[in-house]
C-alpha cells in the first residue's frame, strides 16, 4: 500500500509530490520500528506446534488409561476400581490447580530460586499470541501448548504415588494429599530444576525430562506414604498377588508408547534432539526388559512377566533424565544396569525393611530415578557418545552437580511429604477401617465393582 501511494504521487506532478513528501517520509519513519519489531519477533513453527500437541496427548495417554491400568492390574480384583478412581480424580484435580496457580508457581517468571511467583495465576497473560522459548535461539512454541505439556507432567507425577499405598488409603486422603503435595513439593521442584531462575537449573544440573522432578520425587513420596499409611491388613500372610497381569502389560505398553511424548516432547521442538530422545527411549527400555529377565532367570530360575514389565518401567525411568543427553550406546548401558539395581530394591531392600509398597513405586521409580539422575552426569560425556558438557565442566564436576540436585530433591520432598501426610491424617485420616479394607475399596469407598460374576 505504501508503494501504491508513492506511485500515485509520482503521477501528480512535482508540485503535489513536494507537498506530500513530508507526510510520506513521516509515515515511512513511523512504520520502520514496527516492521523491525515484527521481523524480530519469532513466530512458532507449525511443525513444532503440531509435534508438541501430539506429545502432550501421548503424556495424557500415560495417565488415562496407562498408569491406571498398570496399577489396577497389580492390585487385587476387589480394589481395581478404587485405583482407577484415584488415578482419574487426582489427575483431573491437579489439572485444575495447575491452570489456577500451579503453572505460575512453576513457570510464572518470578526471580525467586524456589518458586515462579503469582504473575500467571489463572493463566494471566497466557494468550494465543504469547509464546514460550525452546532450547534453540529464536525458536518458540505457543505458550498454551507449553503450559498444557507441563500440565500433563504435573498430573502424572502424583498419580505415580498412588501405587505405593493402594488398597488401604481413604479416597479423600489420597486426593487431598496429592493436591497439597503438588502445591508444596512438585511445583517448587519443577521450578528449581526447569525454570531459568531455578536453584538447581542455575547449578547446571541435567534433567532432560524429569528424573528428579518426577521419579525421585514420586518414588520417595510413595515410600513415605507406604510407611505412614501402614501395611495392608494380612500383608505377609494373605495372598496379595496381582489380579490381572494381562491388564498390567496393557498398561505398561501404553506407558512405553506415551513415554515417547514424555521424553521427546521435553525437547520442545521437532529437531534432532527429539529424535535422540526417541532412540534412547526405545533402546534403554528394551535393554532393561532383557536385563531384568536375565537377572530373574539366574536368581529365581524363571523369568516372569511381572519382572519384564518392571524392567520396562525401570528402563523408562532411568533414561528419562538422560533421554536427549546420552548417546544410544549409553542408553543401552543405562538400561542394562538399572534393572539389577531396581530388582535389588524390590526383592531385597523391601523385604529387609518390611515396608508395604504395593506397586513398588519406590523400588522402581525412586531407585531407578536416583540411578538415572546420577548416571546422566556420566553418560552426557561426549567420550561416551553423549552431547557433551558445558564449557569448562568435567565429568566429575557434572556428577557432583547431579548429586547435589538429588540431595535437594530428597530433602525437599522427604520433609514436605512427611508434614503433608501428617496434615492429611489430622484432617480426614489416612486409612480406611479394617472392615472396609477386607471388603475391598471398590464397594466400601465407591459402591460399585470393577467386575461382576
Amino acid at each position: 500500500m505504501q508503494l501504491t501511494k508513492i506511485s500515485n504521487l509520482g503521477r501528480m506532478g512535482a508540485a503535489a509530490a513536494a507537498l506530500f513528501a513530508p507526510v510520506v517520509a513521516f509515515a515511512q519513519t513511523a512504520a520502520a520500528p514496527a516492521a523491525e519489531a515484527a521481523a524480530a519477533a519469532p513466530v512458532p513453527d507449525k511443525g513444532d506446534t503440531a509435534f508438541m500437541f501430539l506429545c502432550t496427548l501421548l503424556v495424557f495417554f500415560m495417565i488415562m488409561p496407562g498408569i491406571a491400568l498398570f496399577y489396577g492390574g497389580l492390585v487385587r480384583s476387589k480394589n481395581m476400581l478404587s485405583v482407577l478412581m484415584q488415578c482419574t480424580v487426582i489427575a483431573s484435580a491437579v489439572m485444575l490447580v495447575w491452570v489456577i496457580y500451579g503453572y505460575s508457581f512453576a513457570f510464572g517468571g518470578g526471580t525467586s530460586a524456589f518458586w515462579g511467583g503469582t504473575a500467571k495465576m489463572f493463566l494471566s497473560g497466557v494468550t494465543i499470541e504469547s509464546t514460550a522459548s525452546t532450547f534453540s535461539d529464536g525458536v518458540v512454541i505457543p505458550e498454551f501448548i507449553f503450559m498444557l505439556f507441563q500440565m500433563t507432567f504435573a498430573a502424572l507425577t502424583p498419580v505415580l504415588i498412588v501405587g505405593a499405598f493402594a488398597e488401604r488409603i481413604k479416597f479423600s486422603a489420597a486426593v487431598l494429599f496429592c493436591l497439597l503435595w503438588v502445591t508444596f513439593v512438585y511445583f517448587p521442584i519443577a521450578h528449581m530444576v526447569w525454570d531459568a531462575n531455578g536453584l538447581i537449573f542455575g547449578w547446571g544440573a541435567l534433567d532432560f525430562a524429569g528424573g528428579t522432578v518426577v521419579h525421585i520425587n514420586a518414588g520417595l513420596a510413595g515410600l513415605i506414604g507406604a510407611i505412614m499409611v501402614g501395611k495392608r491388613t494380612g500383608f505377609g500372610k494373605d495372598m496379595m498377588a496381582p489380579h490381572s497381569m494381562t491388564l498390567t502389560l496393557v498398561g505398561s505398553a501404553m506407558l512405553w508408547l506415551g513415554w515417547f511424548g514424555f521424553n521427546a516432547g521435553s525437547n520442545l521442538e521437532a529437531s534432532g534432539g527429539a529424535m535422540l530422545a526417541t532412540v534412547n527411549t526405545f533402546l534403554a527400555t528394551a535393554a532393561a526388559v532383557v536385563s531384568w529377565s536375565v537377572v530373574e532367570t539366574f536368581t529365581r530360575g524363571k523369568a516372569s512377566l511381572l519382572g519384564a514389565v518392571s524392567g520396562m518401567i525401570a528402563g523408562l525411568v532411568a533414561i528419562t533424565p538422560a533421554a536427549g543427553i546420552a548417546g544410544p550406546m549409553g542408553a543401552i548401558i543405562m538400561g542394562l544396569l538399572v534393572s539389577p539395581i531396581c530388582y535389588f530394591f524390590v526383592s531385597v531392600i523391601k523385604n529387609k525393611f518390611g515396608y508395604d509398597d504395593t506397586a513398588d513405586v519406590f523400588g522402581v521409580h525412586g531407585a531407578g530415578g536416583l540411578f538415572g539422575a546420577l548416571a546422566t552426569g556420566i553418560f552426557a560425556s561426549s567420550s561416551l557418545g553423549g552431547i557433551g558438557y558445558a564449557e569448562g565442566v568435567t565429568m566429575g564436576g557434572q556428577f557432583m552437580t547431579q548429586v547435589w540436585a538429588v540431595v535437594v530433591t530428597i530433602l525437599w520432598c522427604g520433609i514436605g511429604s512427611i508434614i503433608l501426610y501428617k496434615v492429611v491424617d489430622l484432617i480426614v485420616g489416612l486409612r480406611v477401617p479394617v472392615e472396609a479394607e477386607r471388603e475391598g475399596l471398590d464397594l466400601a469407598a465407591h459402591g460399585e465393582s470393577a467386575y461382576h460374576s
